[in-house]
């Protein structure tokens, strides 16, 4: 049997107290007859649906904030995941650094084991050297679907700031309506003139978490592929510096020959 009557409303909108039963729904069927009743129980019904208009006005503003807020933590992520490449970039040229500077150890051994070994070496062709690493650190590449959201989510950002009232610490007053603009035809909305900015302002702050999710998964999207594509790079340093191990132990026992 239900803890609740049926004449609760379940989806009573924002409840302060999680632990609090939900408030009964109320219609005009449920206004008391006699000396208590209201004298108008139209009256009754607009400010209930003035209420309720207002209370989702300001929940799908909190939502809007709460969205930018995931925003920025996905485009920092996604930035601390571009720095991340370069560091493995960078480890990668200097275990091939490291490589290279081994094998030109062990040719200069091989010279000083013996004499034959040393006219091995000098008609054996010489090892290519890699480039000299240019001053300054290289910028990191990262793919091209995270650079691409990551741009538009700064962009979209950078227009926000300067224009969106919802970047702005949110409050009650922030969702009580008063200039409230929608490109939709105000046909669609009631006649009453604060019922109809409320509207307004549910369906442009809805229109605004569609836009800000769709950038959500773009980034999200774009993060997946980095991160597949850093542990392409992870295997294949790991395989090198496991090489790398092998050849130093390898001219250790050699060194201690001579």
């Amino acid at each position: 049997m239900s803890a609740y009557p049926k004449s609760y409303n379940p989806f009573d909108d924002d409840a302060e107290d999680e632990r609090a039963l939900p408030t009964p729904w109320k219609d005009a069927s449920d206004l008391p007859d006699g000396l208590g009743a209201p004298a108008d129980r139209q009256q009754y019904l607009r400010q209930e649906v003035m209420r309720r208009a207002e209370a989702t006005a300001a929940s799908t503003s909190r939502s809007l904030s709460l969205m930018y807020d995931s925003e920025r933590i996905g485009v920092a992520t996604s930035e601390e995941l571009v720095r991340q490449r370069g560091v493995l970039e960078r480890t990668e040229k200097m275990v091939d650094k490291m490589d290279q500077d081994l094998k030109t150890s062990q040719r200069h051994i091989n010279s000083i084991k013996s004499v034959f070994g040393g006219l091995v070496n000098y008609f054996k062709s010489k090892p290519a050297e890699t480039p000299p690493v240019q001053n300054g650190t290289p910028t990191p590449q990262p793919s091209s679907r995270l650079k691409e959201a990551i741009s538009t989510s700064k962009e979209q950002e950078a227009q926000n700031q300067a224009s969106h009232p919802n970047l702005r610490k949110l409050n009650d007053s922030d969702s009580v309506p008063g200039g409230a603009s929608s490109s939709v035809s105000t046909e669609a909305y009631p006649k009453n003139a604060h019922l109809r900015a409320y509207h307004q302002k549910i369906d442009d702050n809805l229109d605004e978490l569609s836009l800000g999710l769709g950038r959500l998964k773009d980034i999200a999207l774009g993060m997946q592929t980095e991160i597949e594509e850093q542990d392409d790079v992870l295997d294949r340093l790991t395989a090198k510096v496991d090489k790398l191990d092998v050849n130093i132990k390898s001219t250790e026992r050699k060194v201690r020959q001579l």
